[in-house]
């Protein structure tokens, strides 16, 4: 039965849970004192349980073995589904935004229990089992949220794969997760439930299940699994450095803690308030602030299945304003990609409902974060910059939560939150304490939502992030510690250029390149160079109504040299139309450098990439540069 002290949770002012702490300050100092004390009182007030926990945490940042709440026994789909359902069934969980504006759906929480329940009961009758690895191959939409969530009422785990993913790269990932079962929209290779979205497939295999058909002839009731709080609950794969994807696995209630709290005090988010995440459920991004983190608060959650620019780029806004989203988050790529379209686009839409505007995914250039807090803003919303990785389970810096007044400074994460402790580590593996200070971004404490292991490969999992620097979890991030103690993301630690024995992170080039008005985006990558040792080259696009030539890379390398130093000024300026990037938005580096590198005879699988054709561009406009002489 559920502890007294469990939560239907109400959304109060921490300071009021916590009666000796009056500011942020205090009560992130709490957090990493007091660790057990935050941590075990919050599980206690956010989460229902089954039965309380016996201990709070049990870690150790050496061994890289992490436990959380031990002891104590819940299930997440309750947390997400049930509660707020016996308070209110009617309402909204989930708008689905589906790709034709104006068409939204809205599911309640209600219909989204009993829609959970038989795909659940659908798992059941085919023989998933607690434990069992369920892979979800689906676009953004309720029937996939739910199945989701059906997974985690019976015990099962689930591995999301991204719906734009190459065959190969999704047998590739069901193979690694051992899935027993694929819930998806088209057809594949195990025993799978196929869901009707447009309804032009015909169930034909032996193997496939009409899922529609399915949960017709199930039960809208399912008794939810009881979960121990460390059991598994997802994994989901992420790139590596090697290029084989890595299956990151979170566990039960320190990640839904981590997430919750973070979407609602990082975003202001409050009850009644409808949550605009824009990322796709295949990624963290969409786990933690689609899915799990609005639904454990009780929230309505948007689930966006279209594109910014789609039927124009004023898509977003228009968006915006028809569903009063309050909070809106995205990707800085997508922002800089709307950017490049003009402002016209934005200040047709009333977009007085935001209250608060979220960036992630990578660092966001000074002019973008401008634009967004100018034009999209108004100068009326707070904008909050984040970092985090799916490692992390959720936000870990970002300006709020802080008091309502703390200054926000442009392009950078600011501030960590409750119970992360960052550290700047040397290239020696020294702390360096004080401000002022840039290396290897470290966190030197363990939090509730932090990644167990790597699924089948725990020995990967140490070597990648508990073994560069001993007593810390490496990100493979860089950083600087500002003087006045913020922090600022200068990017991977791999993305980072020796120039003639100085070391420049490619983020601040880019930054650079920006602030040009003509900059729709760049990406800059390190290449040989017998003279520095390495050449900076840069990858630009233009925004629209700018042309290429040579005055324009005169001013785009006069304004490196102005705002970092003569040595960061770009050797090779390549104007391109496009940059080669997944159909999350991330920037392929490891392409562009093998183009910049002159090593285009093997650049690896490019099929997830959103539009492979941009290469053989970058590739063609490399060889006249080249044949140029430049």
């Amino acid at each position: 039965m559920d502890s007294p002290t469990a939560s239907q949770c109400s959304f109060p002012d921490l300071r009021d849970v916590f009666p000796g702490c009056s500011s942020y300050e205090d009560l992130y100092n709490l957090s990493i004192k007091e660790t057990d004390l935050f941590w075990g009182t919050l599980a206690r007030m956010s989460l229902r349980w089954n039965r309380d926990f016996e201990h709070v945490s049990n870690c150790n940042m050496e061994s890289g073995l992490f436990r959380w709440f031990l002891g104590g026994k819940l299930n997440v789909s309750v947390n997400c589904v049930d509660r707020h359902k016996e308070k209110d069934p009617d309402r909204v969980a989930l708008i689905w935004e589906k790709d034709e504006p104006g068409q939204e759906e809205r599911i309640t929480y209600g219909q989204l229990y009993t829609m959970m329940n038989q795909v659940a009961n659908v798992l059941k009758t085919h023989g998933v089992k607690k434990g069992d690895r369920v892979a979800i191959y689906m676009p953004a939409c309720p029937l996939a949220v739910a199945s989701m969530l059906a997974c985690a009422r019976i015990g099962a785990v689930h591995s999301v794969v991204f719906a734009g993913f190459s065959a190969e790269a999704l047998a590739s990932r069901i193979n690694d997760a051992e899935a027993t079962v694929v819930i998806t929209a088209d057809q594949g290779c195990q025993s799978h439930f196929v869901a009707k979205r447009t309804g032009s497939l015909v169930v034909s295999s032996t193997l496939d299940v009409d899922l529609d058909e399915a949960m017709a002839k199930e039960s809208g009731e399912c008794e939810p699994a009881v979960m121990d709080s460390e059991d598994l609950l997802f994994m989901l794969y992420t790139s590596g450095s090697t290029g084989n994807p890595k299956g990151v696995v979170h566990s039960q209630a320190g990640y839904l803690l981590y997430a919750s709290l973070t979407q609602r005090l990082v975003f202001d988010c409050k009850e009644g308030d409808i949550f605009g995440c824009v990322a796709d459920i295949g990624w963290i991004t969409g786990h933690s602030y689609v899915v799990y983190g609005p639904l454990a608060n009780g929230v309505t959650t948007v689930l966006f299945e279209s594109t910014p620019t789609y039927p124009d780029p004023g898509r977003y806004w228009e968006t915006v304003q028809r569903l009063k989203i309050n909070q809106f988050y995205a990707a800085p790529t997508a922002i800089r990609l709307l950017l490049k379209h003009g402002d016209e686009h934005v200040e047709k839409y009333d977009l007085g409902s935001l209250r608060t505007l979220g960036s992630v995914g990578e660092p966001i250039n000074v002019e973008a974060w401008q634009w967004y807090n100018k034009v999209v803003g108004k100068e009326k919303c707070v904008v909050v910059d984040t970092w985090w990785q799916t490692e992390t389970g959720g936000i870990c810096i970002s300006p709020r939560p802080s008091a309502p007044d703390a200054e926000i400074h442009p392009g950078m994460p600011m501030r960590p939150m409750y119970g992360i402790w960052p550290v700047i580590v040397g290239e020696k593996g020294e702390e360096l304490k004080g401000n002022d200070v840039t290396g290897a971004l470290c966190l030197k404490k363990p939090w509730p939502g932090m990644a167990r292991t790597i699924y089948g490969a725990h020995s990967r999992f140490l070597e990648t992030y508990y073994q560069p620097f001993r007593g810390f979890y490496f990100t493979g991030d860089g950083a600087i510690r500002h003087k006045d103690g913020y922090y600022q993301i200068t990017g991977r630690m791999d993305d980072v250029i020796n120039v003639t024995g100085h070391r420049l992170g490619t983020a601040e080039v880019e930054n650079a390149l920006g602030q040009h008005p003509s900059v729709a985006e760049s990406a800059v990558v390190g290449y040989p160079c017998n003279d520095k040792g390495e050449g900076i080259y840069a990858y630009v696009t233009l925004k629209d109504g700018f042309l290429a030539g040579v005055k324009m890379e005169t001013e785009l390398r006069g304004i490196v040299r102005q705002k970092i130093a003569a040595y960061a000024v770009p050797d090779v300026i390549q104007i391109c139309a496009g940059l080669p990037k997944t159909r999350s938005g991330k920037i392929m580096r490891r392409i562009l450098r093998k183009v910049a590198a002159d090593q285009t005879e093997n650049l690896g699988d490019i099929s997830t990439l959103a539009d492979p054709a941009v290469v053989k561009d970058l590739i063609a406009n490399h060889q006249t540069i080249k044949n140029a002489g430049k």
